[in-house]
């Protein structure tokens, strides 16, 4: 079994509720959204081969428990679901970042599925898979990138439709990167008393002029 990766690499986890936690990045190659704020347009074409035992060798090099396996989005890749039981049963505590838009069931709930939400200024909303919400487990995390108004009152409906039983600690929102500022967002926040978490792209603050390998 063979996988189309961009890049693995060892670095600072950005986002989620692992934030600043040190973390293997094993970033797959392909992507079936075109989300108008991508900031990893990198990875929708550019990879090379490599085996299943190739990949889990080059994880173990770095000696850290905590992966995530994101994209692009990793689940475009049929056999995914193999590599997360893989590293699953390696003993890592593994993460996967995925656009929402495919059958979040076919990961092993074992693994914690951090699922974005598109909002309208994506260009990508209509593509979320509404079944999806129902699939979310305590262990998952949902996240929501805000543009604009239009966006945060989206995302406020679409937060009353998850399951209770995410808690609203995994529930976090983001501003898109120069188009919305943080203190805007979290005004936004307070004000509909929001229960969800304000998160800031940690990698974009500790390496403001890098794109890849953080």
């Amino acid at each position: 079994m063979n996988f189309n990766v961009n890049e693995i690499f060892f670095s600072i986890q950005g986002e989620s509720v692992h934030a600043g936690l040190p973390c293997v990045f094993v970033r797959l190659t392909g992507c079936n959204l075109r989300c108008h704020y991508c900031d990893t347009e990198y990875a929708f074409h550019a990879g090379s081969s490599m085996s299943l035992r190739q990949i889990i060798e080059r994880v173990g090099q770095f000696g850290c428990n905590l992966v995530e396996i994101t994209g692009g989005e990793p689940l475009v890749q049929t056999g995914t679901p193999a590599l997360v039981q893989k590293l699953l049963g390696a003993g890592y505590q593994v993460l996967i970042e995925t656009n929402g838009t495919l059958n979040i069931d076919r990961v092993d709930r074992r693994c914690s599925r951090i699922m974005d939400i598109k909002c309208p200024s994506s260009g990508e909303h209509h593509r979320n898979e509404p079944a999806n919400l129902n699939r979310l487990t305590a262990k998952d995390q949902v996240k929501l990138v805000i543009g604009d108004r239009d966006d945060f009152l989206f995302a406020e409906q679409m937060v009353s439709r998850l399951p209770p039983s995410l808690p609203v600690t995994r529930i976090l929102f983001s501003a898109v990167s120069g188009r919305l500022s943080p203190d805007k967002l979290a005004r936004w926040m307070l004000e509909a008393r929001i229960n969800a978490r304000l998160q800031i792209q940690l990698h974009k603050v500790i390496w403001p002029d890098r794109d890849r390998g953080v």
